[in-house]
């Protein structure tokens, strides 16, 4: 698992003063792309060896709302992994309260935008990832 910290943005609220649903994904972007960061395999890193991975689905569970300048900690983890694709979960918190619980799922492909698996093609991240899951 690994935290991330958000502190809530005026613009990132809506005319109501809550912070907007759509910001939710925004942060999940961060923290996983911080995790990747993370575990030394950046998304710079794979884009500059001509690897992407896309959003494949999302989902959020809002519980409770958030507003300008309360802090979020983001705990992300990497949930499944199966050299084509992996999927995290999201827990945002403000303090103790539980925010929104959410996840998402990405695949691997090429430049080209051909599915590859990672563990032919990318075997120093296969052996990350996979360290990854064991320590979740």
């Amino acid at each position: 698992m690994y935290t991330y910290k958000h502190k809530i943005k005026y613009y990132e609220t809506d005319k109501m003063g809550i912070t907007h649903h759509s910001n939710y994904v925004r942060f999940m972007e961060e923290s996983r792309v911080a995790w990747m960061d993370s575990i030394g395999y950046g998304y710079k890193k794979c884009e500059e060896q001509g690897l992407i991975s896309p959003v494949v689905s999302i989902s959020c569970d809002f519980k409770k709302t958030t507003t300008f300048d309360d802090e979020l900690t983001i705990e992300v983890k990497m949930v499944k992994y199966n050299g084509l694709r992996f999927e995290f979960e999201y827990t945002m918190k403000k303090g103790d309260d539980l925010v929104c619980l959410a996840k998402s799922s990405h695949c691997f492909l090429n430049q080209s935008g051909m599915p590859i698996r990672i563990k032919k093609e990318y075997p120093e991240l296969d052996e990350i990832l996979n360290k990854e899951m064991v320590q979740d």
